[in-house]
């Protein structure tokens, strides 16, 4: 088989590569990504000389690069994406023009070559907000409900890559994640961040509502239920990927405190951001029932996992941590 996968220098899509090259050797992967902020070459090293891997530097919103891209591909898996809620709310333009635009160039580029499979990647956060003592989680048919620029623009893009298979027959399919953790995650996000703090023997900044929870999964887990998708999953359908495991931003303090030794004293207390949305959940049943996947694994476990990986690991995100930190300090949030 040979793949597209865009956005394959940043964290979700680099970790999807090296698990894809291990678990399927014989095929071969291209990765397109414009290599910003968050895309690193750096992410890459460690499979950039398979003879089954191909980079192109590129953005998916110009149509002759992903044209080009596209030559001979059969599965596309979009990740390429900006994703972070504070950098939207400074910069709302660009995440229209990369999260909308982009994947309509991309889908464009691959009707175009008749490519066999179009998996979008999306987030659990285009379903709006969940009340902190709600009893539900979201499900696929739950209407869109976006709340921040960041959320509009992935939901919006889910949108563009529906209108493709109603009005094209485009043989799409999108799934839905939760809060993603593991190794080569940019220090800006909250695990990286905390523990990258706490590394430097610094204290974590907590944002005020720090009882707002997220559902969280190991980037493996998503990357094993992408691929079933990819595989089994029904052309035109949506597909939540969770865990069902809840974690408020203090409940990640502590259990990272506790992993380091520290006291709650490392803890600080930082301005809300705008829009800080307060609970996501989805319901897994259908990826469950339909396709047999689950997660498996633990938080905890592979929370530690994580924790090691950043301690061995310094020459990769310590050249990142300055310019993750910058961000914050304009927002006062540091």
């Amino acid at each position: 088989m040979k793949l597209l996968v865009t956005g394959g220098a940043g964290f979700i899509g680099s970790n999807f590569i090296r698990y894809w090259l291990e678990k399927y050797p014989k095929d071969k992967i291209t990765n397109l990504d414009k290599l910003t902020y968050a895309g690193r070459l750096e992410t890459t090293e460690d499979f950039s000389k398979n003879k089954n891997y191909t980079f192109i530097k590129g953005d998916i919103g110009d149509l002759k690069t992903t044209l080009k891209a596209t030559e001979g591909i059969e599965v596309v898996v979009n990740f390429a994406a900006e994703s972070h809620n504070d950098r939207a709310i400074q910069d709302p333009g660009i995440f229209v023009r990369t999260n909308v635009l982009g994947t309509q160039i991309l889908l464009e580029a691959a009707k175009r070559q008749n490519v066999k499979r179009f998996h979008h990647i999306s987030t659990c956060e285009v379903f709006g907000e969940l009340e902190l003592n709600e009893k539900r989680a979201f499900k696929e048919e739950d209407p869109f409900r976006p709340r921040t620029p960041y959320n509009a623009s992935k939901a919006a893009a889910d949108h563009v890559v529906m209108a493709y298979y109603h009005t094209f027959g485009s043989p799409v399919t999108i799934s839905h994640c939760s809060n993603n953790y593991g190794p080569y995650q940019f220090p800006e996000k909250i695990i990286p961040r905390f523990i990258t703090n706490l590394i430097d023997n610094q204290k974590i900044p907590l944002y005020k509502s720090s009882q707002n929870r997220r559902e969280w999964i190991y980037v493996d887990d998503h990357n094993e239920a992408v691929d079933i998708v990819i595989r089994k999953g029904k052309v035109g359908e949506m597909y939540s990927i969770g865990t069902g495991v809840e974690k408020s931003v203090e409940d990640i303090a502590d259990s990272l405190l506790k992993i380091f030794g520290k006291p709650k004293s490392y803890k600080k207390y930082v301005p809300d951001r705008a829009g800080h949305d307060k609970r996501y959940l989805l319901s897994t049943k259908k990826i469950r029932s339909e396709l047999g996947w689950k997660a498996k694994y633990e938080f905890d476990a592979y929370l530690e996992k994580t924790v090691e990986w950043y301690k061995e690991n310094e020459w990769w995100w310590r050249p990142l941590k300055k310019e993750a930190e910058a961000l914050y300090a304009k927002t006062g949030q540091k």
